[in-house]
């Protein structure tokens, strides 16, 4: 039986669909400062129970920022029992109150439906809020809104404009995403250069989909020169950073010796780590490597 090995170009928009904790610095001269900066530390100790207490008394007397961070722990059940309906509440307070991290996780809340009745209309609203307040994640998100219609009126133009507002603020899901447009040619003219540009940045940035379609970009020699050596260093830093198509596609590489020693018991491996993450490719090659008993035994 012929081994059928297929790579994959992933060329998906993807929504930032979870809050993060809070952990800039702030200006104050009162004591909801170091309440606020005793939380971080508790919280990175995973002292969830200090944490909270922490987080809330610096609440209390009015940082913002501790509000933020109290949401998500009770959005997440960390240090408290889970609650998503007073993480909303929090959440909106803190947007109420000008800061615009709130905005971004409330939007998050109404997209999901969590907490609260799902509301695509409503969290459009708010990731604009967050956009226009120089939340970067909150134009990432409003661009991924109008790439799928979802809330607002279907603008592939307007999400690359966002995308690019965002990827040039610093977020890299943003970059991606404007990566994937430019190689799509998805509300912009297609440019598999500009594409490569912006997957390497957001690979530099630390977004792993970037790196497995950067070496995507390498392995083809699409947007940039073939180089397949280039490509497997790609694939294992998406991934070792957790991104199973990386896993996958690197699979191949070592399935058929391309950029790399031949070796199909590590080709093996990797389908199973990326089987095991929920890549259905990974399974299938998985599948055929026992079938034919190469790599692991045949079974």
């Amino acid at each position: 039986m012929k081994k059928v090995v297929v790579l994959l170009v992933c060329a998906v928009v993807l929504l930032v669909g979870d809050t993060v904790l809070d952990k800039s610095g702030i200006e104050s001269s009162f004591d909801p400062k170091k309440d606020y900066e005793q939380g971080i530390a508790f919280y990175d100790n995973k002292d969830y129970d200090k944490a909270f207490e922490s987080f809330k008394k610096a609440c209390d007397d009015g940082n913002m920022r501790a509000c933020h961070n109290l949401g998500v722990m009770y959005e997440k059940g960390n240090g408290v029992e889970k609650n998503e309906q007073k993480a909303v509440e929090l959440y909106k307070k803190v947007c109420d109150g000008g800061e615009m991290f709130g905005c971004h996780n409330l939007g998050v809340m109404y997209t999901n439906g969590n907490g609260v009745e799902k509301d695509f209309g409503k969290a459009a609203e708010l990731f604009k809020k967050a956009c226009d307040g120089g939340e970067m994640d909150g134009c990432g998100n409003l661009g991924f809104m109008y790439t799928n219609g979802n809330g607002v009126e279907k603008n592939k133009q307007k999400a690359v404009e966002l995308y690019k507002k965002a990827c040039d603020g610093g977020e890299m899901l943003g970059c991606f995403n404007l990566g994937t447009m430019y190689a799509k040619g998805s509300g912009t003219e297609k440019d598999f250069g500009k594409a490569a540009e912006l997957f390497k940045k957001a690979c530099d940035g630390g977004n792993m989909r970037g790196c497995s379609n950067l070496g995507t970009m390498y392995d083809d020699g699409i947007g940039v020169e073939k180089n397949e050596q280039k490509a497997v260093e790609l694939y294992k830093k998406a991934c070792d950073g957790g991104e199973v198509l990386g896993c996958f596609n690197l699979g191949i590489m070592y399935a058929n010796g391309n950029g790399v020693e031949k070796n199909e018991q590590k080709a093996a491996e990797l389908y199973k780590k990326a089987c095991d993450g929920g890549d259905l490719d990974g399974c299938r090659n998985l599948v055929v490597m026992h079938t034919n008993g190469n790599g692991v035994e045949k079974d």
